[in-house]
């Protein structure tokens, strides 16, 4: 054999035990099932996002927060600048006094029409005790003057009494209705007033809202992912200030073939192996099922021919494992989630959860 065949089977050798080692060390990492119990896919860590937006539009003031750190639900974030919102308060608040005042007079003009209608009433009846006295005296001249005891002028007199009383007494009941319908048309005045008050108080309270909401608050704990404006920035309604992501919400998408997809059930159990710790097992569940068809998309990459059909899967990780390593969380990491199809199959040693303490 010569040296050169030597040093060429030499190199052979070599290669093929680099190859051999890249083959162990890649299974190592992407551990593989036992048989037709288990099915893979490949996936990216992820998170569910969130935008935290300005309600109304305005200049953004100040954020309170960098990216990167970790936010509790209800913790304030940035606020807008609220300037021209306390103006519409105070102006709202002005007029919220003036229509107490409204209220207020309108309310003392009820009482002085109540008052009125109860003299009215009390004028009627005086003038009615008169007309009665004037058609007594009016009955004992007619008798008078039939026995001759009383003359003419005099009957006339007491005539021409009661027809005066009467008179009175229409002019009385006449006031005393104008009394009355003054009632009712201060009442309705009163219940203007009153619906005045009630629009500028919604007013206040309103203004008080946007207020609060010029403040803005995270919705949920997490972490914040991107600035996307910058303090004095003019920004619209629903303009977006800050990403945040969700860690207590973690999950990975990947694609199974139909045959597999036709045999998961939601909860089943999964186990999640990422590219960057390959010494853990993460576990998750079963959280959605595709219920039709798709094409796998470019950017995941299958053990099947890319144009074959696949179904989307989305398996949670564990809550309370996120709770404990939040500050190890982190999205867009690549790694192969495996699902267990027959729950009578045992997991392999090397899928046995395994998680950072």
């Amino acid at each position: 054999m010569t040296p050169d065949l030597t040093r060429k089977l030499g190199a052979a050798a070599v290669a093929l035990a680099l190859v051999a080692g890249a083959a162990y060390a890649w299974q190592r990492m992407h551990p593989t099932g036992p048989g037709p119990g288990f099915a893979s896919g490949n996936g990216r860590i992820e998170a569910t996002e969130i935008d935290v937006a300005a309600k109304l539009p305005g200049r953004l003031q100040d954020i309170a927060v960098n990216e990167g750190d970790f936010v509790t639900a209800g913790q304030v974030l940035a606020h807008m600048q609220a300037t021209s919102l306390q103006a519409q308060r105070d102006e709202a608040v002005a007029r919220q006094a003036q229509a107490q005042t409204a209220v207020a007079s309108a309310d003392a003009m009820i009482a002085v029409r109540q008052s009125d209608y109860q003299a009215a009433q009390a004028l009627v009846v005086q003038r009615e005790s008169e007309l009665d006295a004037a058609q007594r005296r009016l009955k004992r001249s007619e008798t008078l003057v039939l026995e001759g005891a009383s003359s003419e002028q005099e009957l006339d007199d007491d005539r021409s009494r009661v027809r005066s009383v009467s008179a009175v007494i229409r002019a009385a009941k006449a006031q005393a209705e104008a009394a009355r319908s003054g009632i009712e048309a201060a009442r309705t005045q009163a219940g203007g007033a009153r619906a005045s008050l009630t629009a500028v108080q919604a007013t206040v309270d309103r203004i008080d809202v946007d207020l609060v909401d010029s403040a803005l608050t995270a919705p949920r704990a997490g972490r914040v992912q991107y600035r996307i404006a910058q303090p004095g920035e003019v920004l619209g309604s629903g303009g977006k200030v800050l990403n945040l992501v969700d860690l207590a919400d973690v999950y990975m998408t990947f694609f199974v073939p139909e045959q597999a997809a036709g045999k998961l059930a939601l909860g089943a159990p999964v186990r999640v192996v990422l590219d960057a710790a390959p010494q853990y097992v993460l576990p998750a569940r079963v959280s959605f099922v595709a219920s039709t068809a798709q094409f796998t998309p470019k950017t995941v990459e299958t053990a099947s021919e890319r144009q074959k059909l696949m179904f989307r899967v989305k398996a949670q990780i564990d809550p309370a494992l996120l709770q404990k390593h939040m500050k190890l969380v982190k999205t867009g990491l690549p790694g192969v989630a495996w699902v267990q199809l027959d729950a009578n199959t045992p997991w392999p040693a090397n899928l046995e959860i395994k998680v950072p303490q």
